[in-house]
């Protein structure tokens, strides 16, 4: 079932077994728990420290991952292939005694939790959201007797995901009740079950030179940079990797000729721990003011002062407005191809957006849905001839332009899209069972003050040295006024802002 370089990739992992591992497996005589059973016993046949055992689970196929005295609490409901084979390995390494890569006051959270948590998480082999949430979860279930996670992939037990009208992953139950949506990191799970942080953990804060507020390529390399002149930096992240990590294929970072979100973000989280950041993750900015200093204050209440400040919020999916969007969302609205795409496969979806990242998305789901339909508001596609070009080949897809969408409706999930045809004004509706909006991005700047100059698309001003209106604030990246939104364009203005913002210390 494993290729040779997976099989060799792997063993490299299980040497890292730090005690004994069972599998505790419910298979049963059809198809899916014939391949379940052959992957367990192919795994378990490259490692002496790991055993396979018979059990009745509530699912079948799935199989536990168990020290070999005792449970952990973490289940695999299907094969995790595809992007949650790193969950796998995860998994099996934490089990096996191995302690997770995770902040201390975190595992303090988790290891307090004093309630019965059940979670379960439905997933797609090709989401690359969903492994963040999955590892999270298993790694709260290692530290936590009283907290168990499974696993379920979606293709597996697709009854399961039609039942509980799943239209979009990650999508994780708690006790049998949904939970949430979405990418989520360890920090937001927590918070999310255990209540933010308390505030006596920012008590021993002293004042920063400079405070990062955001964590994709500006912040980050904002981080570094300033970190790099040797004075006190501080990074207040609500999510680390912003909105790259939505991003699949990476084919236009210099010197990087193919990467992917995900990863590259998880190696820039790296590279800002190589330095003496305080990273503060978890943590949303609600408020920032200039005194004599900057303060920034978090939601929780805390106020963290700072001689500059350098906000680097960037952006989010635009909306488009129209009645249903905010109803369907997750319910047959989606914006991540490459996570909800399985999820339509065989039914008819639309795509609203004629821009690269509308035309990639439609391209990918032409390889799944039964048929696609691209809108376009204006009158012919934005996005690159090489795009186009594909586009045209496919035989499922058809483009429409001039369109005006004025509704997504249904019943307990999309079932329709209404548009209006902007050069005859004649309305149109399709029957669809998805709408995927990639119409562009809008700045994370809606909770800045008025002091703060911003354009009229909301994006942050800023001159030459990334430095804003007021004194001692700077900013860098998608939430600014940069004329394009690429990630190289991103880390370029974030290392501006940083060494615009030393510059700012040492002439103040």
């Amino acid at each position: 079932m494993l290729d040779n370089e997976t099989k060799a990739q792997l063993a490299q992992y299980l040497e890292l077994l730090e005690g004994d591992i069972q599998f505790l497996a419910s298979l049963g005589t059809d198809e899916n728990s014939k391949k379940t059973g052959e992957f367990l016993n192919e795994v378990a046949a490259m490692s002496d420290k790991i055993t396979v055992a018979v059990a009745d689970l509530p699912r079948t196929p799935s199989f536990e991952v168990n020290p070999a005295t005792g449970k952990s609490g973490i289940t695999f409901a299907g094969l995790p292939l595809g992007h949650e084979f790193t969950s796998f390995i995860l998994a099996l390494l934490q089990v096996a005694g191995r302690p997770p890569k995770i902040e201390p006051e975190v595992a303090a959270q988790i290891k307090a939790i004093n309630q019965e948590l059940h979670f379960e998480t439905y997933v797609s082999l090709t989401c690359h959201n969903c492994p963040d949430v999955v590892q999270a979860l298993n790694i709260m279930a290692v530290l936590n007797p009283k907290i168990s996670h499974t696993m379920i992939e979606g293709g597996m037990y697709q009854a399961e995901v039609e039942e509980k009208k799943v239209m979009a992953v990650p999508t994780v139950f708690l006790g049998g009740e949904e939970f949430a949506s979405g990418r989520m990191t360890i920090e937001q799970l927590v918070e999310k079950v255990a209540g933010p942080l308390d505030a006596s953990a920012f008590a021993d804060k002293d004042v920063f030179d400079v405070l990062v507020v955001g964590g994709g390529p500006a912040g980050a390399s904002s981080a570094i940079y300033a970190a790099r002149k040797g004075i006190k930096t501080g990074m207040v992240v609500d999510t680390f990797g912003g909105q790259v990590m939505e991003t699949l294929g990476i084919e236009n970072l210099i010197g990087t000729p193919y990467t992917e979100g995900p990863k590259l973000m998880a190696q820039v989280e790296e590279h800002v721990k190589q330095y003496d950041v305080d990273l503060m993750k978890g943590q949303r900015v609600q408020d920032i003011r200039k005194t004599d200093l900057v303060e920034v204050e978090l939601a929780n209440g805390v106020v963290l002062q700072t001689r500059t400040a350098i906000l680097a919020t960037g952006a989010r999916w635009r909306d488009i407005n129209v009645p249903g969007e905010k109803e369907f969302k997750n319910k047959g609205i989606a914006y991540c191809p490459h996570c909800d795409g399985p999820l339509f496969a065989g039914k008819e979806i639309a795509v609203i957006g004629g821009g690269n990242s509308g035309i990639e998305a439609a391209i990918d789901l032409a390889n799944l849905a039964k048929h696609v339909y691209v809108l376009e508001f204006l009158p012919e596609l934005k996005a690159d001839q090489v795009l186009q070009t594909k586009l045209a080949s496919l035989s499922n897809v058809t483009v429409i332009t001039n369109a005006q969408t004025n509704e997504i409706s249904g019943g307990d999930q999309v079932e329709a899209l209404n548009y209006t045809d902007r050069t005859t004004q004649e309305s149109h509706t399709l029957a669809v069972s998805g709408v995927f909006i990639l119409i562009g991005l809008m700045p994370n700047t809606e909770w800045l003050p008025e002091t703060i100059e911003k354009n009229p698309r909301g994006e942050i001003v800023v001159d030459g040295h990334g430095a804003t209106n007021v004194p001692g604030i700077f900013a860098a990246g998608d939430c600014t006024n940069s004329a394009y939104k690429q990630i190289i364009i991103s880390m370029g203005s974030g290392a501006t802002a940083a060494l615009g913002a030393f510059d700012y210390l040492i002439r103040s």
